[in-house]
């Protein structure tokens, strides 16, 4: 009896050891709970924008670090689901004149290159007139084949856009998944 006793001993023994103990379950609770609290970190870190680039009024924007001409920024943006920046609003305008003026001269998506003095935005809408004030003081002057705009400390100005400038991208923003 006693062998047997032993033996029926030795085919528990593995067993008990994977019967969890009330610490491991602890433990397994605690990683639970943890694994729950990160996943709802990760919805609140759910963005409208990718991380470097800058969220406002519904759109998205990028500020380049690097200086390309005009066509180049406009195929950079391209390249990233993005356009030159087109602006709509007043608000939007004084948002990127501020913004850029901390950068220095930077492309946008304005442009005279079909017919001298008929400025168009890169998605094909014509310049406003309540646009015009935005322009600095004698510009835009075509001062040697300029066909490009740009953001100038004091506002826009044409400039050749085979000029290397800071660009801004823009595309709307995205909604995070409802959970």
């Amino acid at each position: 009896m006693s062998d047997s006793k032993e033996m029926g001993k030795r085919q528990l023994r593995p067993l008990v050891y994977k019967i969890p103990s009330s610490q491991e379950e602890n433990n397994q609770m605690n990683v639970y709970q943890e694994l729950t609290q990160l996943k709802a970190g990760v919805d609140r870190l759910c963005r409208s924008c990718p991380w470097d680039w800058t969220h406002f009024q519904g759109s998205c924007y990028f500020f380049s670090v690097a200086q390309k001409s005009w066509n180049d920024s406009a195929t950079a943006c391209h390249n990233v689901g993005a356009q030159l920046v087109v602006i709509k609003s007043d608000e939007e305008q004084n948002f990127l004149q501020q913004t850029s003026k901390k950068r220095g001269y930077t492309w946008m998506g304005l442009i005279d290159m079909s017919k001298e003095s008929t400025w168009y935005w890169v998605d094909g809408s014509p310049l406003t007139l309540s646009f015009m004030k935005y322009w600095s003081k004698g510009e835009p002057n075509n001062l040697g084949e300029e066909d490009c705009a740009e953001f100038r400390d004091d506002g826009w100005n044409d400039t050749k856009c085979t000029n290397k400038k800071f660009w801004i991208c823009k595309k709307l923003s995205t909604s995070c998944p409802s959970k």
